[in-house]
């Protein structure tokens, strides 16, 4: 059984390294494609970030994959069938996402283990072993994903175009905004996020009898967060006027140099996210395996993320995205609009904010919906004219065909994993 299960694992690693070299790389597209960081730092950055999103806020995407698709109660009965339906779900998420990222297409992780799940309960049960409701909540997740994404985009970009970018003196105007730039960055980092994250904290404070509310920790931990990112900001600014002439950068506009260093910080966050929700594409079939083996019985309501598991797929990320990440990078961060900083920024801030809300409430949605959502938003504010629109078609095919090409997938091998073994 122990060889089996570090099997399984493999399959788990293997679906996790896909899953970075597909969506992590366009998570990371917008920075590269706007030169805010070189391709080196993109992987660095999304290394840390994606593994400690994934370990510290994947558990509840995690547990809606592994409980909520396939109706568990159906397979009660038998386990070892679930079981069996859960490899087939990482082999057939993993061949596709392999095949997708060498044809640097930013398909849906999510897409795949959904309609991989669907697949093999629909051959396994029949059609009621699909939980509708909840494939129901995640399709509407799915379609209002790139809509809220490109609106907070278009929304944040034109009043930093108007307010910034079209004034005659950029510098001068991004000095007054810089406190506000900074405080929207870290503050909706810190109520979306440092809930969780700062939740024994929040018990220890309360333990030591202060009478403060349970969501002013967060919120006062991001404002110091931005008021040291402010002061910082400040300095370099000051400085841009006696290092203009010495430095060697891709980026020679001053004001566009700074906004760089704000989309260094929204890549992060954009990582953060990503890691946050994706991970449990990866690791969710493998931790409703080691469930069954460990308990023998099927898990019907809450599952217990072993943290060796969140390790796993934080791993297989960041190494996918290092070896096989630069095709999908350059789909998204070059072949959409032209970006700058400036816009990469919105884009990557608006990516994030839906995809941590996204994840807060235990939707697996899709990082590569929001950001090309993010960065269309983007394209609609600037001029229509400059979205390529041929890309768009290519992604949105993508997107769509994934759903059924897991589903079969899924299904034929399942089918044949029955035939040879039960």
């Amino acid at each position: 059984m122990l060889i089996t299960l570090v099997a399984v694992a493999l399959l788990a690693f293997y679906v996790a390294w896909n899953l970075g070299a597909n969506d992590v790389a366009n998570a990371m597209g917008t920075s590269v494609g706007s030169k805010a960081v070189t391709l080196k730092q993109a992987i660095i950055i999304a290394g840390i970030l994606e593994f400690t999103g994934a370990v510290l806020f994947g558990h509840e995407v995690t547990e809606t994959l592994a409980t909520k698709i396939a109706n568990p109660a159906l397979f009660a009965g038998t386990p070892q069938i679930f079981l069996t339906g859960m490899v087939t779900v990482l082999i057939s998420c993993g061949v596709w996402l392999q095949i997708a990222t060498s044809r640097g297409l930013p398909v849906s992780s999510s897409h795949a283990v959904v309609g991989a799940i669907a697949g093999f309960s629909w051959v396994a049960l029949g059609v009621g072993a699909i939980d509708w409701s909840s494939i129901g909540s995640i399709t509407i997740a799915w379609i209002l994903t790139p809509l809220i994404s490109g609106a907070i985009a278009a929304l944040f970009y034109s009043q930093i175009k108007h307010w910034i970018l079209d004034q005659p003196n950029q510098v001068v105007q991004l000095q007054e905004w810089i406190p506000w730039l900074s405080t929207v960055l870290l503050s909706v980092f810190g109520v979306i996020v440092l809930p969780s994250l700062t939740q024994p904290l929040t018990n220890f404070v309360i333990e030591l009898g202060f009478n403060i509310p349970p969501y002013d920790i967060p919120l006062l931990t991001g404002a110091v967060a931005a008021v040291g990112l402010t002061i910082i900001s400040w300095r370099q600014l000051g400085d841009l006027g006696k290092t203009e002439e010495s430095i060697q950068s891709p980026i020679p506009n001053p004001v566009e140099r700074l906004f760089g260093q704000f989309q260094l910080l929204s890549a992060c966050f954009v990582a953060f996210a990503h890691g946050s929700n994706d991970v449990g594409n990866a690791i969710a079939p493998l931790a409703a395996i080691v469930y069954i083996n460990r308990t023998g019985s099927v898990p019907t309501d809450g599952i217990t993320i072993p943290i060796w598991i969140l390790i796993l797929g934080g791993a297989g990320i960041v190494g996918g995205l290092a070896v096989w990440g630069k095709k999908v990078i350059a789909t998204i961060g070059e072949n959409i609009i032209a970006l700058q900083p400036s816009s990469g920024f919105c884009a990557e801030l608006a990516t994030a904010t839906t995809i941590l809300i996204a994840s807060r409430l235990g939707l697996p949605v899709s990082t590569s919906h929001a950001l090309v959502g993010g960065v269309v938003g983007i394209g609609l504010v600037q001029n229509i004219k400059s979205i390529k629109f041929q890309t768009l078609k290519g992604i949105a095919a993508a997107w769509l065909i994934t759903i059924p090409v897991s589903a079969v997938l899924s299904a034929a091998i399942f089918s044949i994993a029955r035939i040879l073994f039960f």
